[in-house]
């Protein structure tokens, strides 16, 4: 489905992707996994169209679509949820989800289906989404992004500086959302969760492909020594 074939780019003139080219094709979820500074957040700006490469092709679908913009690949069927929780704080909960849903012939279903998801937004909806906590944001964050019926949820760290009991929420959601045959492209820095969700594994340092392979419980050691912790 995305296909990043020899991408090299970066800011100005520092380069922080070298040479590197992931295949999403026949898995369900690709995790990326790499510690801070890797350049897992640039390669999803990349396949996202926020940053223009200087050197490779985005492919989706088998089109090249490296310099198509970033509106018209969430057009044809891409969600990207970046770091950060991000929403509107002074609208309530369920305001932050209308404002997506609004003119979409099925836009109530889709609302009751993201809080069948995220059940634990019901008792929010009238909450300005400010006073939520980070955790309650990042499921709405996650929430808002699939109201656009995407085929294609690009994370970026969704787990990242959340409590554990919502971080096992989100990552049954997630989990939950590829068995339905939903494709997931992962950025996360938990390696038993990246790797229990991923059908396939990618591990960056310093803008390379250090490692890569099947995902699963028994890819954590190679994991693990790739990443040097």
């Amino acid at each position: 489905m995305l296909e990043l074939n020899n991408i090299s780019a970066g800011y100005g003139r520092t380069t922080v992707l070298h040479d590197i080219s992931i295949s999403t094709a026949n898995h369900n979820v690709v995790s990326i996994l790499g510690l801070n500074g890797a350049g897992k957040t640039s390669l999803l700006r990349v396949a996202v169209g926020l940053i223009k490469p200087s050197a490779g092709k985005v492919v989706w679908n088998g089109k090249e679509i490296t310099k198509l913009a970033p509106n018209k690949r969430i057009k044809q069927g891409m969600a990207y949820v970046p770091q950060g929780q991000q929403s509107f704080g002074q609208l309530t909960t369920l305001e932050n989800l209308q404002l997506i849903a609004d003119g979409r012939k099925n836009g109530q279903d889709l609302i009751d289906d993201a809080f069948d998801r995220f059940p634990a937004l019901v008792p929010l909806a009238g909450k300005r989404a400010g006073l939520l906590s980070g955790g309650q944001r990042q499921q709405l964050a996650i929430a808002r992004a699939l109201l656009t019926e995407p085929s294609f949820l690009i994370l970026d760290e969704p787990t990242e500086g959340i409590q554990p009991s919502v971080v096992a929420e989100i990552e049954r959601a997630i989990i939950g959302l590829a068995k339905e045959g939903l494709k997931v492209l992962l950025v996360e820095q938990h390696i038993g969760f990246a790797l229990e969700a991923a059908n396939y594994y990618y591990v960056l340092a310093s803008g390379s492909i250090r490692a890569e392979g099947v995902g699963g419980e028994q890819a954590y050691d190679t994991v693990r020594s790739a990443l040097k912790v």
